[in-house]
């Protein structure tokens, strides 16, 4: 009797295990990958310095400004994170990274349909075959929240040229716009896969984390609005000076601080490629920062606090499309040139009589197109191997694939601004008016001043 039950037993379990076995196997093949804790954790502290970028960069042009207009130039980086924070989700990242066409992305992921914590496979389907995933280890709602970042502080760098003088209603509609037509098409053709000059599937461009995408079309869309827009009343017989050095010193610390973030996040994992980009964007900075003040006080006598803080945003500009791609030493070069450039490109500025308010496209445009042409030049796969030999490693190719995305950003950005802003100038119209100008655009725009004077006046010394 007991051996009948022992083989029952056994031929149970036996009969058991097939089924049970089965499923084992069928949920361990449907059960996606585990994101790397560490990576994830470096992905989202990454995202969170290149949130913190956009406050750096409305102190740092908040303290150029008069003080009149001191909210006004907050708030048109301010309301970028509540624009973009908002539209990217409905269908910015879709029109940029889902796979489509090779100038645009698909709408497969509007409203982050089908956007979950799956870290692979999400791109399967479109051509190249073998990429599945923009970064194998993270799940792919982090990627989008920190791409989300870049999208955000792009357009907000073009408020520099036009500070001062457009109506923040005309802004707003300006940046819904320009982020949904202008930089979505670059971003997906640069960083998407199956973008035209992808590194995934197209011509190969190197931009490690935005000299084309982000700075050159943020530049060139600077100038052609300061252009348009006109300039300030007051330009350029009776400018007047920073109104707060110490807000552009904050300001530009700031940046240089969640630059770590976009450059070194931009790697997608913590690893040595980020440890490159880290060293590299904090070395190109210093060395633009050197290399502005050596320039000052040798030309002009004085080496200047605003000096130091636009030289170091130079070399941080210069060096984001060749971080992950270059050697110490280049970053040093990249950084000292980059500055140089830019210092005379600030001059050069002047003569034309083109009211950039706040030197975007001198700085970021210029700057981004030097670094973009540095990096086919100082590009090594001894430090990237996912990336490519530049033109001293003997790939004198690279130079023209890099001129030619240049190209292409700065036609795109040039027409597309233009055409928006004339819809826009032809429907709710661009600029305030003269008088609004004259006595500020915060309490015209905003209805409250950033130093309110009412309570300076009742001091009491009885």
């Amino acid at each position: 009797m007991l051996k009948k039950f022992v083989m029952i037993g056994v031929l149970t379990g036996f009969l058991l295990a097939f089924p049970l076995l089965g499923s084992a196997l069928a949920q361990g093949t449907a059960t996606p990958p585990a994101p790397d804790t560490g990576d994830t954790a470096f992905m989202l502290i990454s995202s969170a310095l290149v949130m913190l970028m956009t406050p750096g960069l409305a102190f740092f042009y908040g303290g150029f400004v008069r003080s009149r207009n001191i909210l006004n130039t907050l708030m048109m980086s301010f309301v970028l994170m509540a624009i973009v924070g908002v539209t990217w989700v409905l269908w910015g990242y879709s029109l940029s990274f889902a796979p489509g066409l090779p100038f645009i992305g698909g709408l497969q992921w509007l409203g982050l349909n089908g956007v979950g914590l799956e870290t692979t496979g999400y791109l399967e389907g479109s051509a190249p075959a073998e990429v599945v995933s923009y970064a194998g280890t993270i799940p792919h709602q982090a990627y989008m929240i920190y791409q989300a970042m870049f999208a955000i502080i792009t357009p907000a760098l073009i408020s520099g040229a036009i500070a001062e003088r457009m109506s923040f209603r005309a802004y707003c509609l300006f940046v819904l716009l320009w982020s949904t037509f202008i930089y979505t098409p670059l971003a997906h053709m640069v960083w998407a896969k199956g973008g035209f000059l992808s590194l995934y599937g197209g011509l190969g461009a190197l931009d490690f984390a935005g000299g084309t995408v982000v700075h050159i079309s943020s530049g060139v869309s600077a100038l052609v609005a300061a252009i348009v827009l006109g300039p300030r009343k007051n330009h350029p017989d009776r400018l007047s000076p920073p109104h707060n050095v110490p807000f552009i010193l904050l300001g530009a610390g700031l940046l240089w601080f969640g630059w770590f973030g976009f450059n070194a996040g931009s790697a997608l994992s913590a690893g040595s490629v980020a440890t490159v980009a880290f060293v590299a964007t904090n070395t190109s900075a210093a060395a633009g920062a050197l290399m502005w003040l050596i320039l000052e006080a040798t030309l002009r006598g004085k080496p200047t606090a605003v000096g130091a803080a636009t030289g170091a945003v130079a070399g941080l500009v210069g060096i984001t499309p060749a971080a992950g791609f270059v050697t110490p030493l280049s970053a040093i070069l990249i950084g000292l040139m980059t500055a140089l450039v830019c210092f005379y490109a600030v001059s050069f500025k002047h003569k034309l009589n083109i009211d950039d308010a706040l030197d975007t496209y001198p700085v970021h445009g210029v700057g981004g197109t030097l670094g973009a042409i540095l990096t086919a030049f100082f590009a090594t796969t001894e430090v990237n191997s996912g990336g490519k030999e530049g033109v001293l490693r003997g790939n004198f190719g690279e130079l023209f694939v890099e001129l030619g995305a240049i190209a292409i950003a700065y036609i795109i950005a040039a027409v597309g601004t233009w055409l928006i802003l004339k819809f826009i100038d032809s429907t709710i119209g661009l600029r305030v008016k003269e008088e609004t100008e004259n006595q500020g655009l915060d309490i015209n725009e905003h209805g409250e001043e950033g130093y309110n004077s009412e309570f300076g006046d009742r001091i009491n010394l009885s």
